[in-house]
């Protein structure tokens, strides 16, 4: 522990006494934190709203700005990886359990209650999938493209620290190494432990609610805390063996078995349907991008409550995810330049992003639609996926790969977090002790058993909607920093 610092001690201890809270009153801190929640959502749900736009509007303008040349590293320095294997690593990283948790879920939702349509109609379903796309696409990469090139930038090139607050250097100056530094550093730990413990909770639930449907086994909360437990030894064996080792395979292993995932769902499912879904969704979620960005609707009670529900709380999840995402894909990124890198981080996962809800959410509505089996709407949310899956040929199979990919998912996402906390609370050692990145191991796994024991699936929204907030303004004012580095730089290299 001789490279753990400051920041990673007073973390630390606010995160046990937020676990013993948890543990000990767990009523308690459902009641407090969900109206600390409520507060936030209902005075500044526009806030989160626009200030994704804002972040995916600037990733656009870097990619035709003059700083598109420049490299994240010397001018010598070449990718550590190659695109395919630092695509599935950033991927499992910023997605993973998300995704196949809503996959099929979250179109499911909006189907059978659409706002502003009909619900189990042919516009619900439209505006289900094109909603969901909405959620996992473009928005969602933005923020990670800010956080990720910020860092990445700083550290290769100017040859920072690979912290948050180093980012902050054209700002604040030396101010970075002092006391406003060290708070910026320990926001990002602290969202990043919430963040992560939301998709571990998600993860958890999804696993036993897997078992259950292909074994006797109950999904109760005895047996999520079980998995947690199971899943946690499995990442820290992982960590253990670091990146170029255990994240690497790992995130290889899941691109892989999302793909025979896919396959198989295309291949036994309706083919055609979803072909020509896929299509129609990527030009109905282009069409619809600003509106679906900007659009607030004070004066439709209806639609604001769902936008908080839906759209708030997944904002909130990823600015929650960023400190860990961004971290993570700057170190995997050296070596590209500023348009490579942006292109690469937006473009392709929200290509993904939608291929995957077209299969899984356009599966699960044809099975809706077409009377083939109309009780998935009526499935809790984790085993919606499950249920298409038992309407397939060999549905059995596929449950089992579903529950494999999770179980990866799960562990790659922990094993990167804490990798993360470990740079964040050494002062961005690119190594950091394995004492440091197990002691956030255990943090990270106590935070989503109580969450879930506080509240289950709200519980782990509410934590993310709170801890993502005062995190909004950072990635806002490192917009400001990162661009002031960029225009200092280009004016050097003119000179």
């Amino acid at each position: 522990m001789r490279k753990a610092t400051n920041v990673f001690w007073v973390s630390l201890f606010i995160s046990i006494v937020f676990v013993i809270w948890g543990a000990w009153d767990p009523q308690n801190l459902d009641r407090v934190s969900s109206g600390i929640q409520s507060y936030l959502t209902d005075k500044f749900g526009w806030l989160y709203i626009l200030s994704v736009s804002l972040f995916l509007i600037y990733s656009i303008y870097l990619i035709f700005s003059p700083y598109g040349k420049m490299k994240l590293g010397k001018e010598g320095d070449e990718p550590e990886y190659n695109r395919i294997t630092w695509f599935a690593m950033l991927f499992s990283a910023g997605m993973g359990i998300g995704i196949i948790f809503w996959g099929a879920a979250e179109p499911l939702v909006h189907f059978s209650s659409p706002p502003q349509a009909d619900p189990e109609t042919m516009e619900a379903a439209t505006k289900a999938l094109r909603y969901s796309v909405f959620h996992w696409g473009l928005q969602t990469w933005a923020i990670y493209t800010v956080i990720a090139l910020s860092i990445a930038y700083f550290k290769f090139r100017r040859g920072a620290p690979g912290v948050i607050s180093a980012t902050f250097q054209p700002l604040l100056g030396d101010k970075v190494n002092g006391v406003f530094g060290k708070l910026i550093d320990i926001l990002a730990i602290l969202a990043t432990i919430f963040g992560v413990a939301t998709s571990l909770g998600l993860g958890a639930s999804q696993i036993g609610g897997g078992l259950a449907f292909i074994t006797d086994i109950e999904n109760t909360m005895t047996t999520k805390f079980i998995i947690i437990i199971i899943v946690t030894v499995l990442f820290m064996i992982s960590a253990w063996s670091g990146v170029s080792r255990g994240i690497k395979y790992l995130s290889n292993t899941n691109i892989i078995l999302a793909a025979i995932l896919i396959l198989f769902t295309i291949v036994f499912g309706p083919t055609g349907y979803i072909i020509e879904t896929f299509s129609s969704t990527i030009l109905t979620y282009l069409k619809h991008l600003p509106e679906d960005s900007f659009k607030l609707a004070p004066l439709d009670p209806e639609y604001n409550q769902w936008k908080q529900d839906w759209t708030v709380f997944y904002w909130a999840w990823f600015i929650a995810w960023s400190p860990f995402v961004g971290t993570f894909i700057a170190r995997v990124s050296k070596g590209r330049t500023i348009r490579e890198f942006v292109c690469g981080v937006l473009f392709i996962p929200t290509l993904f992003c939608i291929l995957w809800f077209t299969v899984f959410g356009g599966g699960s509505l044809f099975q809706e639609l077409e009377g083939i089996n109309t009780g998935l709407t009526e499935l809790a949310k984790e085993e919606a996926m499950f249920g298409m899956f038992s309407s397939l040929p060999f549905g059995i199979v596929a449950t089992v790969i579903a529950v494999l990919l999770i179980g990866t998912f799960f562990i790659t996402s922990a094993d990167s977090a804490t990798f993360v906390l470990g740079m964040q609370s050494t002062n961005g050692t690119l190594n950091p002790p394995n004492a440091v990145k197990l002691s956030w191991g255990v943090i990270q796994a106590a935070t989503a058993s109580v969450l879930l024991a506080s509240g289950g699936l709200g519980a782990l929204q509410t934590a993310s909607i709170v801890s993502a907030f005062p995190f909004i303004f950072i990635l806002l004012f490192m917009i400001v920093s990162l661009n002031k580095a960029l225009r200092e730089d280009i004016q050097k290299n003119d000179n």
